[in-house]
């Protein structure tokens, strides 16, 4: 291999990195769904550090390393941290922790000690208290924003609205940002569950899913409902009051009532560290709540100074992460599900086995390649780790169990659920596709409820029951009818009916959902046609390079790959996905009921149409379909597909058709191109 051969790949792997590392953090921060556990999350990262080091000019400017992480915009308010609320670097063996003991002593001369505390597994908060007031609660976000969750942190009952001055030694500051984790106590964690599972709802997965998606709920109602509590574990910024240690820091915020640790413990020597990971390495299930790990900090505040921070993390402070949880029960079978893009992945069917607080009966096995590689056959006694994740992984076998009566895995050759013969979608791929991605059950399935998630278009109503429903019936083809859907239609579907056989309110509610839907941003509606490659991080780059759906679909290659945080591979996958015809038949369905296709920009330009709804119909000279949305938005106005009562103006060009003839019909104003540059201008008072 040549030395630009061994470049190229080496930056084909660094990209696959950074998307798939920001696709697993939007699932994280965003959506409380993670899909892979913390120790493949990590070893993703640390490979990506490892290449990029190795490689500095090859780093992308928008690498997750050079970040904090999480940053994704929600319904709640962003706002900026007063301080950078960092993250913490990692260590997963007592090899690499001697190597950080090493490097931070050689930062200072200063005798040092260490204070200890347990890496509580939350949802990490930022609390700003002025003269002794909680003003506001944020999320880390991607550490210099995030997100406003202050009514719902309000809620938790062992979050203080107001810090006493219980101790003298420790005068309250005239301001101060408090870090700390919000989490599940394990009991009330499995309570709740019990009580979801009863109710017909999917329960959370672990207790910090539960706890990221109770505090981050609309209602403050519902977060007041969960038993939240919260541990603090450090300072932002601080006027008013010095500290001269972490330990001192800790008593201080005990002593104005708000919750530390039982837990912290300041030692002297690197053995008495290691004897405290030790300690609840081997205790970890005693506490109420979740760990992952143990918290090692410079005690002495004058030494963090002197040893500083990275972009992204303090110097001196890093997590010991304890080792995923396993166990071993019997692979039954290995079968297969098929995907939203068509890929084939292979899952185990396990004997049901209880691992990290809960029952395990299917584990990902990722692709075939990766049973021939572990060696499994259906039969075996098998590994399993969950610790808490979200999926579990089969391991690997435990050949010693073995009694001969165990088989290979053969990966099918057909699909499934249509029949349809599976291949490699084209040269190089390592997954098996069904190639049917039209009409296979299964990818429209999964595509519909990729849609409705949260990480998509977030429509109430629109899982795995009702995507079934809808496509059982005949009600939708494919995604592109999904706008269309009406009470008529929903009325024949008996998902959506009661007994009676009038419309349920679900119905209401899923209608309702598919309206609001409409006004997504671009970025979303570019998620949710699952185009292969194309994650939150890639969607929002192209939504805000372009502008408009169908500067994307007009774009070359090339155009398409210069966008940072694109690349050439995305932007193949962007090219192929357009090329085919009924693709762009979704987009002009779509288009046509309402759905948003451009980015709605600050509204910088003058607000002349505040209040008004205005149509546009028929060819422009200077505007294309998407330009007159956004012109219309930034002036403040609403764009509308539909011509109604509720319309104050229609725009009509040449080829106009029925809308012109509903506005006629209505007694609404028409205005030509030149009218429609007024009253962007001047407003309606200038065309009356």
């Amino acid at each position: 291999m040549s030395r630009g051969e061994e470049i190229s790949k080496v930056r084909h792997r660094m990209q696959e990195l950074v998307e798939s590392i920001r696709e697993h953090q939007y699932r994280y921060y965003v959506e409380d769904k993670p899909t892979i556990s913390d120790g493949e999350f990590d070893a993703l990262l640390r490979e990506l550090q490892a290449l990029e080091q190795e490689n500095p000019r090859l780093i992308d400017p928008n690498s997750p390393t050079l970040d904090i992480g999480g940053g994704f915009a929600t319904h709640f308010a962003q706002v900026d941290h007063l301080e950078k609320m960092m993250s913490l670097d990692n260590v997963f063996d007592d090899e690499e922790l001697e190597e950080w003991f090493d490097r931070v002593e050689g930062k200072t001369e200063e005798s040092l000690t260490w204070l200890c505390e347990v890496k509580v597994d939350g949802l990490a908060i930022n609390l700003l208290y002025e003269n002794g007031r909680l003003v506001r609660g944020l999320t880390r976000g991607n550490g210099t924003t995030g997100e406003d969750v202050t009514l719902n942190v309000k809620t938790i009952k062992n979050i203080p609205t107001s810090l006493q001055g219980g101790d003298p030694t420790f005068k309250i500051p005239d301001l101060i940002e408090v870090r700390g984790e919000v989490h599940f106590p394990l009991l009330a964690f499995q309570e709740l569950n019990e009580a979801i599972a009863e109710s017909g709802k999917a329960p959370f997965a672990n207790p910090r899913n539960a706890a990221a998606g109770s505090l981050r709920q609309k209602d403050p109602r519902t977060t007041a409902s969960r038993p939240l509590s919260l541990i603090v574990h450090g300072i932002g910024r601080i006027a008013g009051v010095e500290f001269s240690s972490q330990g001192d820091a800790y008593k201080a915020m005990a002593s104005w009532g708000l919750p530390t640790s039982a837990h912290v413990k300041v030692v002297s020597t690197r053995s008495e560290v290691k004897e405290y990971i030790k300690y609840f390495l081997e205790h970890r299930h005693d506490l109420d709540h979740e760990i992952d790990g143990v918290v090692i900090k410079v005690n002495e505040r004058r030494a963090q100074e002197a040893i500083g921070f990275t972009s992204r993390a303090p110097r001196w402070a890093i997590a010991y992460k304890y080792p995923p949880e396993e166990v071993t029960t019997k692979l039954l079978d290995i079968r297969v599900s098929v995907g939203r893009t068509g890929r084939v992945t292979p899952f185990a069917y396990l004997e049901p086995v209880h691992v990290a607080g809960s029952t395990v009966t299917h584990a990902t096995l990722h692709n075939q390649m990766e049973v021939a590689r572990k060696g499994i056959l259906i039969g075996d006694t098998v590994i399993i780790r969950k610790a808490g994740d979200v999926i579990p992984e089969v391991l690997g076998a435990v050949i010693e169990r073995r009694d001969g009566n165990e088989k290979a895995f053969v990966m099918p050759t057909s699909c499934p659920e249509c029949g349809s013969e599976l291949a490699a979608a084209s040269e190089g791929d390592v997954d098996i596709r069904c190639l049917n991605t039209r009409s296979c059950p299964a990818q429209l399935r999964e595509r519909l409820f990729y849609i409705g998630s949260r990480q998509a278009l977030d429509i109430d109503v629109l899982g795995y029951e009702s995507a079934n429903a809808l496509l059982a019936s005949g009600a939708i083809t494919d995604e592109g009818d999904l706008f269309d859907l009406n009470k008529k239609e929903l009325g024949k579907i008996d998902f959506f009916c009661k007994k009676d056989g009038s419309l349920s309110a679900t119905a209401e509610k899923f209608l309702v959902a598919l309206e609001g839907a409409k006004e997504r941003p671009l970025w979303r509606v570019l998620v949710a046609l699952s185009i292969r490659h194309v994650g939150p991080t890639a969607a929002a780059a192209l939504a805000d390079h372009f502008g408009s759906m169908e500067s994307i679909r007009s774009a070359t290659v090339e155009e398409l790959a210069e966008v940072d945080g694109v690349g050439s591979i995305i932007a193949e996958s962007i090219i192929e996905w357009f090329s085919e015809g009924w693709h762009r038949k979704i987009i002009e369905k779509w288009r046509k009921a309402g759905v948003r296709m451009d980015l709605v920009r600050a509204r910088s330009g003058k607000q002349t149409l505040v209040g008004l709804t205005i149509v546009a119909t028929g060819s422009l000279v200077n505007f294309t379909r998407d330009s007159i949305i956004e012109a219309i938005t930034s002036h403040g106005g609403k764009a509308s597909s539909s011509v109604s009562k509720k319309t104050d103006f229609v725009v009509a060009g040449d080829g106009a058709g029925s809308k012109l003839e509903k506005a006629e019909e209505l007694g609404i104003r028409v205005l030509n191109e030149a009218e429609f540059a007024t009253l962007l201008e001047s407003g309606p008072s200038a065309i009356k």
